[in-house]
């Protein structure tokens, strides 16, 4: 298995000619941005369904795309990059087939339920370039990019233990499955892990929403928790998080005991801010990164390049710096103990699980 090591965006922004797919949708008008010579690459981007302001995963595509093309001066269209939104399971394969038909030459499936049909449209459209993002999928036109989330869960669990006051923390998950199964692992081997070492008994509670596009299933999974005695809770539900976000604000700005969200994908600490007696506050602890957008950057860089990894699965974990945690909120205490965690683990030292106990 491949280890693909990121490349910095700084160098990044020297290349001018490359074009990536993300935001814009099918409703854009196309002929924003387009000119008479074709771009040496065009990207689109399907999003699965929690769409691109789900303040998450594909959130965090679309804002790395999006970024990258404005340094670059591309523009949103055809002859550029544009993002294809997802409802539901079966806007897949139409939305693949938009992307074809307006000649994207690399197209990038965001999550892991569109595994089914980019592998069957990489089989009938063999010169195209496909990226699936969390699958993995064997095919030469195929590039498949996964991440180590349990490395930066488990981070997120050593920030917990030294930040929790309650000793009694949750994990919210919004559908179980393989990707799912690495945040709730690395998360409950960090838990464990500190407080064996500082000698505490932090106990985590695990629920799942079923979800990862439903807010009232989030915040009711929330306020159950944080009623039970629980002060920070860890979430990896998409947009169904967003209802997370909105029970520790509802709680912070009534007063009380404070309580804690643990962000995920992308720095959420723009929806931990609240007001309490006119005082800025925030109550996102920190955020376990996924960088999509710059590993979809990776990828496409190389398929400008002539390089396009094809039939090949790249792995971004702490050492490729695909993964991470932010400093957010955190005392100065957890964060030592955060870095400590991060070097073993790039060492080799800790090991973390990818499965639940």
């Amino acid at each position: 298995m491949k280890k693909a090591k990121l490349f910095s965006l700084g160098a990044v922004a020297m290349v001018s000619a490359l074009v990536l797919g993300a935001c814009g949708n099918g409703g854009t008008d196309d002929s924003k941005g387009d000119s008479s010579e074709k771009p040496a690459a065009t990207i689109a981007l399907i999003t699965d369904t929690g769409g691109v302001d789900d303040r998450s995963f594909n959130q965090s595509a679309w804002e790395g795309f999006k970024s990258w093309g404005e340094a670059n001066k591309l523009s949103e269209g055809n002859n550029g990059y544009k993002y294809f939104q997802s409802s539901n399971e079966s806007d897949y394969v139409p939305n693949i087939d938009q992307a074809l038909n307006a000649g994207f030459n690399t197209i990038f499936g965001i999550g892991y339920k569109l595994k089914p049909a980019i592998e069957e449209q990489a089989g009938l459209n063999p010169d195209t370039n496909f990226v699936i993002v969390d699958e993995v999928i064997d095919a030469p036109n195929v590039a498949s990019a996964t991440f180590k989330d349990q490395e930066a869960s488990y981070l997120a669990g050593v920030a917990a233990v030294y930040s929790t006051k309650t000793n009694k923390v949750g994990f919210i998950g919004g559908v179980e499955s393989t990707v799912i199964d690495r945040f709730e692992a690395g998360f409950n081997a960090g838990v464990k892990d500190a407080s064996a070492e500082l000698g505490k008994d932090v106990k985590v509670e695990n629920q799942y929403a079923g979800d990862f596009a439903a807010p009232d299933k989030g915040r009711s999974i929330a306020q159950g928790m944080y009623a039970q005695g629980a002060d920070i809770i860890f979430h990896a539900s998409g947009g169904t998080g967003n209802g997370i976000f909105q029970e520790a604000k509802a709680r912070n700005e009534a007063g009380g005991e404070k309580v804690w969200v643990i962000g995920v994908d992308r720095d959420q600490s723009d929806e931990g801010g609240y007001k309490v007696d006119g005082k800025e506050e925030n109550f996102t602890l920190t955020s376990a990164l996924k960088q999509v957008g710059t590993v979809a950057q990776d990828l496409a860089q190389r398929a400008l390049d002539g390089k396009f990894p094809g039939g090949k699965h790249e792995v971004y974990g702490l050492s490729e710096d695909g993964v991470g945690l932010t400093d957010g909120q955190l005392s100065d205490e957890a964060k030592a103990a955060v870095e400590a965690a991060r070097e073993k683990i790039v060492a080799g030292e800790i090991e973390v699980p990818e499965k639940p106990e």
